[in-house]
């Protein structure tokens, strides 16, 4: 946390703030991407191979169904994998999509000021031909998400003339791999800071496989971002992350993960590099397989990650209602910081 902190915004005036930030964000993303809001669900069946199982570590929250027998359903940690199926079973196009107001519970995550065990994201996903896939086609969907990111910090600043935009005009690209070489004795992590010290905002490209170094930049699971497609210059990756600096932690801080799907190709090379290829039997796998689900593009935007950006706040649960060890508790109202 830092040294010093007051927050901008009482917690009455903070929870009217959110509520303007989340409704002007999903409109204009929705606009700028030609996405349709669906409804999403809380859980799905266990075994199927739907739920999203992020690094390959994470428990999802599972429960028998009386009304069911014999069946588990799971708590989504994400939607990564649901809505690509959503977009074959609705109908949509290329160059339409759709997007969900997604909640998820993860109960392996480590809490800190910006982790809690609730989630709270637009999940949107973007059906697309075979000819964009590829880094020009990502970086093109990436500015124009920024820039939505970048009007909606306008508008609450705005209405809250105590806030300040900070955030640059333009966001840089950079692969893990430059990273890497630029930085070669720092953590992945530290390696952001640096750059979003320098530029405000970055997309890191290629997330999920191992560099040269041996190890990846950050875990992704195999079956939903595309991290192996070669792209020029010994680099793969056909996705990544938004990070954008931010002034009250003097670091990196991750909005979205994000990227080109994975082809029936990457799917198979990619099930075989992390050792699962028995997935291919699940229901998700074998619709992909069997070409039922269309090329898609598509990614994750925290919600409570841009308000915590946006209204400069210290604590995620300055903006969430959530569970917290009593000595984070202790700490924070030392700190004046009021969670919710």
């Amino acid at each position: 946390m830092p040294k010093k902190y007051k927050a901008l915004l009482d917690p009455r005036h903070t929870e009217k703030a959110i509520g303007l930030i989340k409704d002007a964000f999903q409109t204009n993303l929705a606009f700028e991407l030609d996405l349709t809001r669906v409804t999403a669900p809380l859980f799905v069946e266990g075994g199927t191979g739907v739920n999203d199982d992020l690094n390959g570590i994470e428990k999802p929250v599972s429960f028998a169904v009386k009304g069911i027998p014999g069946v588990r359903a799971e708590v989504v940690q994400s939607l990564a994998k649901w809505k690509r199926m959503a977009l074959a079973d609705l109908g949509f196009a290329p160059d339409e999509g759709l997007y969900t107001d997604m909640n998820a519970v993860r109960p392996d995550e480590i809490l800190d000021s910006i982790h809690s065990l609730y989630v709270d994201q637009w999940d949107w996903e973007r059906v697309m031909t075979r000819e964009e896939r590829n880094v020009e086609f990502l970086k093109k969907i990436v500015r124009r998400i920024y820039d939505v990111i970048r009007r909606t910090e306008k508008f609450i600043c705005h209405e809250y003339d105590v806030l300040k935009p900070f955030l640059p005009e333009e966001i840089t690209f950079f692969h893990s791999e430059e990273l890497q070489a630029r930085f070669p004795k720092l953590t992945p992590k530290e390696r952001e800071t640096m750059v979003c010290r320098e530029h405000g905002a970055v997309f890191v490209i290629g997330i999920g496989g191992d560099l040269k170094e041996g190890q990846p930049h950050d875990g992704r699971a195999p079956d939903y971002d595309d991290w192996t497609t070669p792209t020029g210059k010994g680099r793969k990756g056909l996705n990544g992350d938004i990070v954008v600096y931010h002034p009250l932690f003097d670091s990196a801080f991750e909005l979205s993960s994000m990227g080109i799907r994975v082809d029936r190709e990457a799917l198979l090379r990619q099930l075989d590099i992390r050792g699962v290829p028995e997935r291919k039997s699940l229901l998700f796998h074998r619709r992909l397989l069997n070409g039922e689900l269309p090329l898609s593009i598509g990614g994750g935007i925290g919600q409570s990650r841009l308000c915590m950006l946006y209204l400069q706040k210290a604590h995620i649960g300055e903006i969430q209602a959530g569970m917290w060890p009593k000595d984070m508790v202790a700490a924070c109202r030392k700190k004046g910081i009021f969670l919710l």
